[in-house]
């Protein structure tokens, strides 16, 4: 999972180290969520649902002193290009709430292509544990018909050219809508015309989508999860427009 997590606020670390990170007081209104423990459990889950899949990746980051952690786990069915990816965030700071994206992993450079709404839980409440288990395995059940959808988006891309006027127009339209940023700007054009990869050579709206992802890696760790899903929603539009 090489180049996955998250260049700029996180520093990366092992499963282990999230037990390592003081949970903070319980209080009245103030339930803590472990880093350590949430993950246990999602993994608990999601290898008991995605039983036609295998755990090939996982990856955790931590933020402000590991108040904030972040995570992805990789799963794949045989030898296939995608796979499925499990994207998700804790604080114990309350900065954030706790929240869950599923998405597709592109194998060949570890990029994410995240769809779908973020289930969040909005309070570390009294009764988050047993709120975030429901979450979570309704969150995994949905994410088999979620990944169904990716892949047909994906062969959707490749079979719809895009010329380099269609990329610096969508490229301009992402960063008018926040998307991506004036620093991802030139990572986008770079990997658009000059792919590393070769299996993005071709002039079409996947290799398009591989250069925006790409250039996302370099997303805020607490933006990262969202600006994926608005991307994949931009080309979902552009797609209908092109039937």
């Amino acid at each position: 999972m090489e180049g996955m997590i998250l260049h700029r606020g996180a520093i990366e670390v092992k499963r282990h180290d999230l037990d390592l990170v003081p949970l903070p007081e319980e209080t009245d209104s103030y339930q803590p969520v472990s880093h350590y423990d949430l993950t246990d459990r999602l993994l608990t889950v999601s290898q008991d649902i995605l039983t036609d899949y295998c755990l090939v990746g996982e990856k955790y980051a931590l933020a402000r002193q590991g108040q904030q952690m972040f995570a992805f786990l990789q799963f794949r069915k045989e030898e296939a290009d995608l796979g499925l990816c499990i994207a998700y965030r804790n604080s114990y700071d309350r900065s954030m709430s706790v929240g869950m994206a599923i998405g597709a992993t592109v194998f060949i450079c570890d990029n994410m292509a995240l769809t779908g709404e973020i289930a969040v839980m909005k309070k570390h409440t009294k009764n988050v544990w047993t709120t975030l288990e429901d979450l979570a395995i309704s969150t995994i059940y949905r994410s088999q018909r979620n990944f169904q959808t990716i892949q047909v988006a994906s062969e959707r891309m490749r079979g719809i050219p895009f010329s380099d006027a269609d990329a610096f127009s969508a490229m301009g339209n992402l960063f008018g809508m926040d998307i991506v940023s004036p620093r991802q700007i030139p990572i986008v054009k770079e990997e658009w015309l000059r792919p590393r990869h070769g299996v993005f050579r071709e002039r079409n709206a996947w290799s398009f989508y591989n250069a925006c992802t790409e250039a996302l890696k370099s997303c805020p760790p607490s933006a990262i999860m969202e600006k994926h899903i608005r991307l994949h929603r931009e080309m979902e539009k552009r797609l209908q427009l092109c039937q």
